[in-house]
């Protein structure tokens, strides 16, 4: 059976494009398009009446945004997978942190998403596949789940009206900047809308907060030496081979994290 679908948009043109670029997509993607709604409240009413595994919903419109919408659904038995496809880049990081599948900021083409759609099925077949492996498995008191720093953490960026999603292990430290954080990559630096205490709180396991301007990730850290002023000084394993500052409060934490 071909996925069902939900289209919520308050523009009858927007919903007409999405369909249209569901079928330019087709093969790869055969969805069924079994529902349209021009609200948040119209959405929640069929989202209750019908097991839906697609939702492709706009973000700014009348009464309920689909922020909220997408926070509802968290309360369904079976709950679709949401991909946000709006004119707003500005809310990707709030849309993932409601586990959405993917974020298109308009316009977008038929490629891009057949992309979005392939990943939100496949995430969704996986999600289905452990949960069989878990119901067939004996419970046994002494197995546990994995510990949160043992998921897969990735942090959205804005680049050119896209969401990439930046892997962890790809960050080498992380900086404070005025509104926002600045990643250092191994060979390229974007900004981000969290704080740094937001990204310490993501960004857990083998990162440290080694000053209130710097979270490092520590399996980039090449060497520690002293600087200038006699306090200490990292030295990342990047092509630039960039120096980030310790404070005196957190040398002690970072040196114990390091063995050292």
């Amino acid at each position: 059976m071909s996925p069902r679908a939900l289209i919520v948009d308050d523009e009858a043109p927007a919903r007409e494009e999405l369909r249209y670029l569901l079928e330019e997509a087709a093969p790869s993607t055969e969805v069924q398009v079994v529902g349209e709604a021009t609200n948040g409240e119209e959405a929640l009413v069929l989202l209750r009446s019908l097991d839906y595994d697609l939702v492709f919903l706009d973000i700014r419109m009348p009464g309920l945004t689909g922020l909220q919408v997408a926070e509802q659904l968290r309360e369904l038995p079976r709950q679709p997978k949401v991909i946000f496809t709006t004119a707003y880049p500005d809310h990707a990081v709030e849309a993932f942190d409601l586990a959405a599948a993917d974020y298109l900021v308009k316009p977008f083409d038929a490629e891009r998403l057949a992309r979005a759609v392939e990943r939100a099925l496949a995430s969704g077949a996986a999600a289905q596949e452990t949960s069989k492996e878990e119901d067939a498995a004996p419970q046994d008191a002494s197995s546990s789940r994995p510990e949160p720093q043992d998921r897969l953490v990735r942090i959205p960026v804005q680049r050119d009206g896209r969401t990439v999603l930046i892997e962890g292990d790809a960050i080498v430290y992380a900086a404070a900047a005025r509104g926002y954080s600045s990643l250092k990559l191994a060979d390229d630096k974007v900004l981000v809308s969290f704080s740094l205490n937001e990204l310490e709180r993501r960004l857990h396991g083998h990162f440290c907060r080694v000053h209130r301007s710097y979270l490092v990730n520590l399996r980039y850290v090449r060497e520690l030496v002293p600087d200038f002023r006699g306090h200490l000084a990292l030295v990342m394993n990047d092509r630039q081979r960039s120096r980030v500052e310790v404070s005196r409060r957190h040398a002690r934490e970072l040196r114990r994290r390091l063995g050292v």
